[in-house]
């Protein structure tokens, strides 16, 4: 059944103004960095200073995301070791992520940045490798222009309470579950 157009507009309220806002991009459906980088190239666009910071790939892997990135003056730093099931060292893994977490947290609180994105920080939270606590401390005592993506799966409620706009992306098909891999241009 089809639905009818509306032809009411939405009820207005009177906008809000807030300095700066807190993103969050979770769940189990593709899309959550890319929609983060749209954001970020937005962003630029309307000359804001962006860091992105990637918790979770390695510097191993060449995501096109990152050479356009850079062309255009986002200052780019994949600090993660990779998909955990690949590590060979848990400890290690670890320690790069609180080191990608040491770096956010600079990146935030020295008001260089309009924009930080951080990238796949979910994870390392919800192993508890990130306490979540700093991260609720970043993000509510950060400068007032300084704006926030956070993305990953299972975002935990403490980031979801901080956070003004939380999308949920949800699978209803992935390639992978058919066994078809990764491609260079959608996938990275």
């Amino acid at each position: 059944m089809s639905e009818c157009p509306p032809t009411e507009p939405p009820q207005a309220r009177a906008p809000v103004h807030v300095p700066s806002r807190v993103l969050v991009n979770t769940g189990d459906g593709k899309g959550k960095t890319t929609a983060a980088l749209g954001t970020a190239l937005r962003a630029v666009a309307r000359g804001w200073s962006v860091c992105v910071i990637q918790f979770m790939k390695s510097d191993k892997w060449k995501v096109g995301e990152e050479r356009i990135a850079r062309s255009i003056g986002i200052q780019w730093w994949t600090i993660g070791d990779g998909f955990t099931w690949e590590s060979e060292d848990m400890d290690r893994t670890q320690a790069v992520a609180l080191e990608a977490w040491r770096a956010a947290q600079d990146a935030i609180s020295s008001g260089h940045y309009e924009m930080v994105v951080l990238d796949e920080i979910t994870y390392p939270l919800s192993w508890g490798w990130i306490p979540s606590a700093e991260l609720v401390r970043a993000i509510t005592s950060r400068p007032d222009h300084v704006n926030i993506i956070a993305t990953g799966r299972n975002a935990g409620p403490e980031l979801i309470d901080v956070a003004d706009t939380v999308t949920e992306m949800r699978s209803v098909r992935h390639a992978f579950d058919s066994g078809i891999g990764a491609r260079r241009g959608i996938e990275f």
